[in-house]
């Protein structure tokens, strides 16, 4: 049974997730609207990979004797000013999701929840992933500058881009 402080700040990661996703789906639409296919399908992808985030926090909730709430959502900003921007925004907001789930770790110890606990591992460990991608992007970018032939490859090639972290072992 989940303690009412577990259950509150459970719910609002749940929010977190959500609004998540939605501010990638923004940022997947900005960047179609201006012919960046591939950096709009990658954050397609990511706003699906956030609603699944959320979707595992809920049915943990209901699943411990809790109850998930839906909450209202703040409305994500739809312009981003250029790609550079836009994936600096979008660092810094994995950023912000990694201190919550720290903070939600930090909880889950205080109350001696050590299922939840242990639950967020996966979360911990995702975030190292998603902070590690970012930090990719952003050096590529970088590198990239303001070189036309290399921002239409970066948009080719984003869409197979993935980081493995210190985190994950890969296979064994």
């Amino acid at each position: 049974m989940l303690k009412k402080k577990v259950e509150t700040a459970l719910n609002e990661q749940i929010r977190i997730e959500a609004e998540s996703s939605q501010i990638y789906l923004s940022m997947a639409s900005w960047a179609e609207v201006k012919g960046l296919e591939g950096i709009a399908q990658f954050l397609y992808k990511h706003s699906d990979e956030e609603r699944m985030h959320m979707l595992k926090f809920f049915k943990y909730v209901n699943e411990r004797g809790g109850h998930a709430i839906v909450s209202e959502l703040s409305a994500p900003k739809i312009d981003f000013g250029s790609f550079q921007q836009l994936f600096r925004e979008l660092f810094e907001h994995e950023i912000m999701v990694s201190e919550c789930i720290n903070n939600l770790v930090h909880i889950t110890l205080e109350e001696k929840d050590y299922a939840t606990h242990n639950f967020l591992q996966w979360f911990v460990a995702e975030q190292i992933e998603e902070e590690a991608l970012a930090r990719t992007i952003l050096d590529k970018i970088d590198l990239i500058g303001s070189d036309k032939g290399g921002l239409y490859l970066f948009d080719r090639d984003i869409q197979q881009l993935t980081v493995n972290s210190a985190a994950d072992p890969g296979p064994a």
